[in-house]
């Protein structure tokens, strides 16, 4: 059996994320990599080129390169090119902050999703933090784990968006925008895979300080005003906090994990997430 293909939509982020996303899909099994960059206007050329050599080193060759306003609707749309690109079989969604942590190996995983007869396999974002809460960069050499220690539900019990991902699906199944659905179809509650998602990083207030404008003016176009109030909501918490998230807030139930051992409580703690999460009754459905 061969493993997923992996279909990403890549922006901005750091070569160093990159590189070490890479390396985890491979680690899973991953063996083919389709990628397409995108950038908005206001990336200098240095970081394209940067992130466009780390597929070079290695041995990546991305399946297009584009640039301009970053819509709400861009993702779903060059998803789906690379989708029919890829061909049959099963493709794996992972944006280039989301690191992905099964209990078994990735051919074993789309084994069971078989023996099953389910179309799909689901996972549940796990938020990543740094120990006090600050924005912080990262070092390479000391990686992820150290730099961003805690792990809780920032994205749905704070920003009230949708945690719930698709992370695998057979390539006759379609995705809702930011992959979190795929109508007709329901992932199995009890093998939830628990996405890493690096998100608050060094550089994120200002990309959705920049959301908020882009969205608000219309030089973007939204398809809703959640991803926007989602944004929103993440300012005006670290606004309060001096500049951080608040890891000692309860709801977020932060606590020390790591990309090498899922916590032993992940199964039911994202099966009670998952079954239990509507969307806010004021917005309808928004991307991550």
């Amino acid at each position: 059996m061969l493993t997923p293909t992996l279909i990403a939509v890549i922006g901005p982020v750091e070569a160093a994320l990159l590189t070490t996303w890479i390396k985890h899909y491979r680690r899973l099994g991953v063996e083919r990599f389709l990628l397409t960059f995108h950038f908005p206007e206001h990336v200098p050329d240095e970081r394209r080129h940067e992130l466009h050599a780390v597929c070079r080193q290695s041995g990546i060759v991305p399946a297009g390169s584009s640039s301009g306003p970053w819509h709400e609707y861009t993702n779903s749309h060059i998803r789906d090119a690379l989708r029919h690109q890829a061909g049959r079989g099963w493709h794996l969604f992972a944006d280039a902050d989301e690191f992905q942590q099964y209990p078994t190996h990735l051919r074993e995983v789309v084994a069971q999703a078989e023996r099953s007869r389910r179309q799909v396999v689901g996972g549940l974002l796990l938020d990543r933090v740094s120990a006090d809460g600050h924005l912080t960069d990262w070092n390479q050499g000391d990686g992820l784990d150290l730099a961003y220690p805690l792990g809780g539900h920032l994205t749905h019990r704070l920003l009230h968006g949708d945690p719930r991902k698709i992370v695998l699906a057979r390539h006759e199944v379609s995705l809702s925008s930011g992959n979190h659905r795929a109508p007709g179809h329901q992932p199995d509650p009890d093998r939830l895979c628990a996405v890493h998602h690096f998100k608050w990083r060094t550089g994120i207030l200002d990309d959705l300080r920049r959301r908020v404008d882009h969205f608000s003016t219309g030089l973007w176009r939204e398809q809703s005003p959640a991803v926007r109030d989602e944004a929103g909501r993440l300012l005006a918490h670290v606004g309060r906090y001096q500049g951080r998230v608040n890891v000692a807030d309860p709801r977020f139930a932060f606590r020390r994990v790591s990309l090498g051992l899922m916590p032993h409580s992940w199964p039911a703690e994202a099966r009670a997430v998952h079954t239990a999460w509507q969307p806010p009754a004021t917005s309808r459905e928004g991307g991550q």
